[in-house]
């Protein structure tokens, strides 16, 4: 059964009832059920709306629903509008039963341990934490007798206390732990090691080699960009970021940290004796018949060293400026900027936000034999031909500033800044611009409009910064809609308000809902949204003249400025992600 079909279900057996115990009679049931379908609205704020319902008069009704299993959690979220956490909570207190919630919590990896993995599948459970006396197990259906006394059976020599805990963050960690288990081989093989001299020795250790290989493959299939590998107060934690969004892939004891970071750390060319203090390194590994470069860094905190490794596919890296999902406006606005020849072109956004890929693209787009391209870069990630690529050492006192002195004299036409973090740096880049080179260059503001009161702060004058800016772009990464699972909706009657004036005449939203193929997520994969300001005449005079932030934003847009969210909107509009995406990652 679909979940559309699912949450029909559940709308109708709620109205069936109200009609059927006389609380409400038909025609106040299709009123209601219009009510909602015109405002977009839930079917719970509609009930509440018409005065039949208090909230807790709703969650009474919900619950009997739910122990019953006539409807679903998520039933209860996407159609009455009660976030999960809110009613499990309701529903551990009418219960009498504790809620946790386990994102929150740091489970002991040695409790799962108690029982077979079969056996904890069987009955949908999974023990969190435990005490002198009892141990605390979180299921699916804590109504279940057959359960609970399967439970009391499995650990009997204490007492079970059933927990209430979101089902799918239960099923979730039952994932986890099997997927732990499928590499339970390599753990025994690395404490096997332990006791041995290989400990002592990481460059004999294959069992660690293998787990890190195992991890590498699972994230890399994963669509990870970083690996996350965490040390806790009782565990081992693996993370991989997908699409923007952390989630956990293993969880291991503590003792397979201290030998799994230290041949991580001998891989990258790192001090392994030295753990007080961040360091960073690099290697490369064939994963999957593929090469890919890896960057470390590893940081000293509370139980040991948080490592992370950054996945840097090239293949990636070497996408065409088409193919970056500019809008089509946008994407003009900046190949015109691009062919100016000179001026400072500024590519904003926080970190993680797409910008080394566009740059890498703008420069893929106009090198040639003719050109004499320089970047200088910390560090440099990938290779490009017909590019003289430069890696910042401060070690070697060779900073950005430093280095750009010295590229200055090699006689370049297009230079590429890594990165601006200083007044020097930033004046020695006007300067280049001005003196007939093209700059491209990152800067870390929220918006285009931005950067330019950033670079005014950071000590420039204006009538500097006005000659030689060429255009700002700023950018996101969106988590895309996953084709598979999303589904239409009906925005509510505030929201279609708000933005109304940005939808395009052909449009249908859909929202997140998660299966197999997107890992439950709803998402998969993104796409980049931005806004672009070149730097016109009129806009060059009124930064000249010092005119505030607000101004040159109501200047942009009479030039025909499309924002982050304007961007963002029309993706919506257009099914490729959702209004709650697009909300999270730029401002209306």
């Amino acid at each position: 059964m679909s979940d559309a079909t699912s949450a029909m279900g559940a709308t109708n057996a709620i109205i069936s009832y109200l009609v059927g115990n006389r609380i409400i009679d038909e025609k106040t049931a299709e009123n209601i059920q219009i009510a909602a379908s015109q405002d977009g609205s839930s079917l719970g704020s509609a009930l509440i709306d018409s005065g039949y319902f208090s909230k807790d008069d709703l969650l009474i009704l919900l619950l009997g629903f739910y122990k019953s299993g006539t409807i679903t959690l998520d039933d209860i979220t996407t159609e009455f509008a009660i976030q999960s956490e809110v009613f499990l909570k309701f529903f551990a207190s009418e219960s009498g039963f504790e809620y946790i919630d386990l994102d929150a919590i740091d489970i002991d990896s040695k409790l799962c341990k108690k029982a077979s993995l079969g056996q904890l599948k069987k009955y949908e459970a999974l023990p969190v934490k435990e005490d002198d006396i009892n141990i605390f197990v979180a299921v699916k259906d804590p109504s279940n007798m057959t359960t609970r006394e399967g439970l009391q059976r499995l650990f009997n020599r204490k007492i079970v206390k059933i927990v209430i805990s979101d089902p799918t963050l239960i099923e979730k960690y039952l994932n986890k732990i099997e997927l732990s288990e499928s590499i339970n081989g390599i753990i025994n093989e690395i404490r096997r090691e332990i006791s041995t001299s290989a400990a002592d020795n990481p460059q004999e250790s294959s069992g660690v080699l293998k787990l890190i290989e195992a991890i590498l493959k699972t994230s890399i299939l994963s669509r990870a960009s970083d690996i996350h590998i965490e040390p806790t107060e009782k565990n081992c934690l693996v993370r991989s970021r997908i699409d923007g969004m952390l989630a956990e892939t293993f969880m291991f004891e503590k003792d397979i940290y201290p030998p799994l970071s230290s041949r991580i750390k001998l891989l990258s060319s790192m001090d392994i004796a030295e753990k007080r203090k961040p360091q960073d390194g690099r290697f490369s590994a064939k994963i999957i018949g593929k090469e890919y470069d890896f960057r470390i860094s590893a940081l000293p905190t509370l139980f040991g060293e948080s490592i992370v490794i950054r996945i840097l596919d090239k293949s990636k890296i070497m996408i065409k400026m088409e193919n970056l999902g500019m809008h089509p406006v946008n994407y003009e606005k900046f190949s015109k900027a691009m062919r100016s020849p000179y001026g400072i072109i500024l590519v904003t956004g926080p970190t993680g936000s797409g910008k080394s890929t566009t740059l890498y693209a703008a420069l893929n787009a106009i090198k040639s034999v003719e050109s004499k391209i320089i970047t200088v870069e910390d560090p440099v990630e990938y290779q490009l031909n017909l590019v003289q690529q430069v890696h910042v050492n401060e070690k070697a006192n060779l900073t950005f500033a430093s280095a750009l002195r010295s590229i200055l004299r090699q006689d370049p036409d297009i230079i590429m800044i890594g990165e601006i973090r200083d007044q020097e740096t930033l004046r020695i880049a006007v300067q280049a611009a001005l003196t007939g080179h093209l700059v491209f260059s990152t800067l870390h503001t929220n918006d285009a409009v931005s950067a330019v009161t950033r670079a005014i702060d950071m000590g420039i004058e204006p009538y500097l910064i006005s000659g030689a800016l060429v255009a700002i772009e700023a950018q996101r990464l969106v988590r895309k809609l996953c084709p598979n699972c999303k589904t239409k909706i009906n925005l509510p009657k505030s929201m279609h308000e708000r933005i109304k004036s940005f939808i395009p005449d052909d449009h249908t939203f859909y929202k997140a809902v998660g299966c197999e193929k997107c890992s439950q997520t709803g998402y998969l994969g993104r796409e980049m949204i931005s806004e672009i300001l070149p730097i016109s005449e009129r806009i060059s005079s009124m930064i000249a003249q010092g005119t505030t932030k607000e101004e040159l934003k109501k200047q942009a847009y009479a030039e025909g400025f499309i924002d982050l969210f304007k961007d963002g909107i029309i993706r919506a509009a257009k099914g490729i992600t959702s209004i709650d995406e697009v909300l999270r990652v730029a401002k209306s």
